[in-house]
């Protein structure tokens, strides 16, 4: 019989501004808190949803996110669960705020550091388990061992519908924005963490964009000295050339192309960063009022 262990995520900054999001599930939720998407409020009786699943519009507000492992590590049916304070199930993906304001972000972290099993959020299956990948039916390792904790932005998603004019008119790989966290400590999967952007990545994985937000945990002793991606040549010297090369090179091994990177071969600054942020976070949000088609992608 598969074990199941419980264990804490991250407790939930709680702010002045906390991020929309459409859930069927009952939240930690002032009475006076709205729906925003990037400062956008939209009124709960607006909102129409084709679904058999109910939405409504509320805010995650400040809850105690845990983690729930189901099945063996490195196993087909190992899946890391989110639960909210009340232990319901959540969407790490949809029900995580993006935005903690004052250009914090929170950060899902996938892939702690030093490892190589490619661990993701399930993003077709019912509230977006974090899983390892699969190909052919077997369990997916990296070549090497990946040396940045990595994962995901909440509440983003690349649209694979709208093609990028700046980045070679490559289309959205249709899943939420990659994070590379460049702290120090290695952190867990399922850990849930306050990140400030630095620069960003444009990937073309076989055609596809797939930004690569470069970011550091608030709680890094050396995030104080970071602010842009200036200071992470100045603090964090070859850092940056070496994430571009690792996720240039990581396919190779297999007998596949490298990957290409758009704006130069060279990382974006923060606010270019930031843009990227805003803009798939505007999309994620036409995704779950089924503005454009889910397709295959879970919205709970």
């Amino acid at each position: 019989m598969a074990a199941t262990l419980l264990t804490t995520a991250a407790a939930v900054a709680s702010s002045q501004t906390t991020s929309g999001l459409l859930t069927k599930r009952p939240v930690f939720l002032p009475a006076r808190t709205v729906c925003r998407f990037n400062g956008l409020c939209f009124n709960k009786r607006s909102l129409v949803v084709k679904s058999k699943r109910p939405f409504s519009c509320n805010a995650i507000y400040n809850p105690q996110v845990q983690t729930i492992q189901e099945g063996q590590s490195e196993s087909l049916d190992y899946r890391v669960f989110f639960q909210d304070g009340s232990g319901k199930k959540v969407s790490p993906w949809h029900d995580i705020p993006l935005h903690l304001g004052d250009g914090v972000f929170h950060f899902i972290v996938e892939i702690p550091k030093e490892s190589r099993a490619k661990m993701e959020v399930a993003t077709d299956e019912a509230f977006t388990p974090i899983k390892q990948d699969t190909k052919k039916g077997k369990l997916r390792y990296y070549p090497y061992n990946i040396n940045w904790n990595y994962g995901l932005l909440p509440q983003t998603w690349e649209d694979p519908t709208q093609a990028n004019s700046e980045v070679e008119g490559a289309f959205g790989d249709n899943d939420p924005v990659d994070v590379v966290e460049i702290g120090e400590t290695r952190r867990k999967t399922g850990e849930v963490l306050k990140v400030k952007p630095l620069a960003a990545l444009a990937m073309i994985d076989e055609g596809e964009l797939d930004w690569k937000i470069v970011a550091i945990s608030l709680d890094d002793p050396k995030a104080h000295l970071v602010n842009d991606v200036d200071d992470v040549e100045k603090h964090f010297p070859g850092t940056l050339t070496a994430i571009r090369d690792w996720f240039r090179d990581y396919k190779i091994p297999d007998g596949k192309p490298a990957n290409k990177f758009g704006l130069g071969n060279k990382p974006a600054n923060k606010d270019y960063a930031l843009k990227i942020i805003h803009e798939t976070n505007e999309s994620w949000a036409k995704l779950v009022k089924r503005s454009v088609s889910p397709g295959e992608l879970s919205l709970f």
